[in-house]
């Protein structure tokens, strides 16, 4: 009797005057609905929905970077050629490696054509900031031109390379390098005839990426 009587003041006590009410378990099916994971899940989700949604242009590439992608492959299988001849048939193949650097050449000319179009090359900016808006539009186009008379020039030094040293034949084939030289000319030309389309696009517009460099980030 004495620790029935102990007992019934200690339950008071501990569960108050009030009514006792049963403790709530939420379902594991509602917290992991609403919680941080599910929701970097719906995310996920949502961006491939998006990305299905993009549709896929073109328009935007050019014959150069056709013929630089097509290069850039060809470098890929005889680099990967070599590779299997060298360590799997124990044989190595010695003309992949002085084809696969003659790739990289074209590769190399080509993309440098990608990038004149684009306006990628390595430019500073800096000085354009502090300078006044008709000086930096003079100092631009004298840019331009010194950039489009290069290119000019470095064809002209490229075709009578070619001339002189055009027979020279490759290290590990009995072909003609003037091909390798050929691809290089062809490079500087494009690079010459984009550059005279950017100068033209700058005189237009009345600016370039060196005065203007935030009207360029949408080509990214």
């Amino acid at each position: 009797m004495h620790s029935n009587a102990k007992a019934a003041p200690m339950a008071a006590v501990s569960h108050g005057p009030g009514p006792v009410s049963a403790p709530s378990h939420a379902s594991p099916s509602s917290s992991s609905s609403s919680g941080p994971h599910q929701t970097s899940v719906d995310d996920i989700v949502h961006s491939f929905e998006e990305a299905d949604q993009h549709t896929v242009d073109l328009s935007g590439y050019q014959p150069e970077d056709w013929i630089c992608l097509g290069i850039f492959w060809a470098m890929s299988l005889l680099v990967f050629l070599q590779f299997f001849s060298r360590y799997v048939l124990n044989d190595s193949f010695a003309w992949t490696e002085e084809l696969a650097v003659y790739c990289l050449i074209g590769v190399v000319f080509l993309g440098a054509a990608m990038c004149v179009r684009t306006c990628r090359h390595i430019q500073v900016d800096f000085l354009y900031r502090y300078l006044p808006k008709p000086v930096g539009r003079v100092l631009a186009t004298v840019i331009d031109i010194l950039r489009t008379a290069f290119f000019g020039y470095a064809v002209w030094l490229t075709y009578r390379y070619i001339v002189l040293v055009g027979d020279e034949p490759m290290t590990t084939l009995f072909w003609n390098k003037s091909y390798v030289y050929w691809v290089a000319l062809a490079g500087f030309a494009m690079m010459f005839l984009r550059s005279l389309q950017v100068s033209a696009r700058n005189w237009r517009q009345g600016y370039s990426i060196l005065e203007n460099p935030a009207a360029y980030d949408a080509l990214d």
